[in-house]
């Protein structure tokens, strides 16, 4: 069954990825970085988390303020720590729908948005299977249709 992939980089979407529409096409937001935070994200980490902790990283026990990242306010950044360069991207995430300084609304908009492209990239690889059985049956019924009119026999 093909896969739903992202015209710009071919590689197909996950779950996990951040997505934003492009005229009538779905891209990544960042196709080197996939699973990067979308652009409200930062923006509400720089406003609302500023003066905390937002990551912390599992594998060498380091918690990290926005600060420690080292990039301007608003601009796109690589959340990696920095003793060990793991990928904190998802400890940032989760740190975004738990925050108590992150109004109500925003978080289970966060958290909604996640749902909603979640459901769309499921829906999109259904769509592709039935998409994918119907072609399958179409070249059943033609292969059908060809042995059938070989096989008839010829009128003089």
């Amino acid at each position: 069954m093909p896969e739903p992939k992202c015209p710009r980089c071919r590689k197909p979407f996950s779950p996990d990825d951040t997505i934003e529409s492009d005229g009538y096409a779905i891209v990544h937001v960042d196709c080197g970085r996939p699973r990067c935070l979308s652009p409200e994200e930062y923006v509400f980490l720089y406003v609302y988390c500023w003066d905390h902790v937002i990551a912390e990283c599992a594998a060498c026990a380091q918690r990290f303020r926005q600060e420690e990242f080292g990039s301007a306010p608003f601009s796109i950044s690589v959340y990696l720590c920095r003793i060990c360069q793991s990928d904190l991207t998802d400890s940032v995430r989760a740190h975004l729908l738990a925050c108590s300084t992150l109004p109500d609304d925003l978080r289970r908009r966060v958290q909604e948005a996640r749902e909603t492209t979640g459901r769309l990239l499921k829906q999109g690889y259904q769509l592709l299977a039935s998409g994918d059985l119907l072609r399958r049956e179409l070249q059943a019924a033609r292969a059908a249709l060809q042995e059938t009119v070989r096989r008839r026999p010829k009128r003089h």
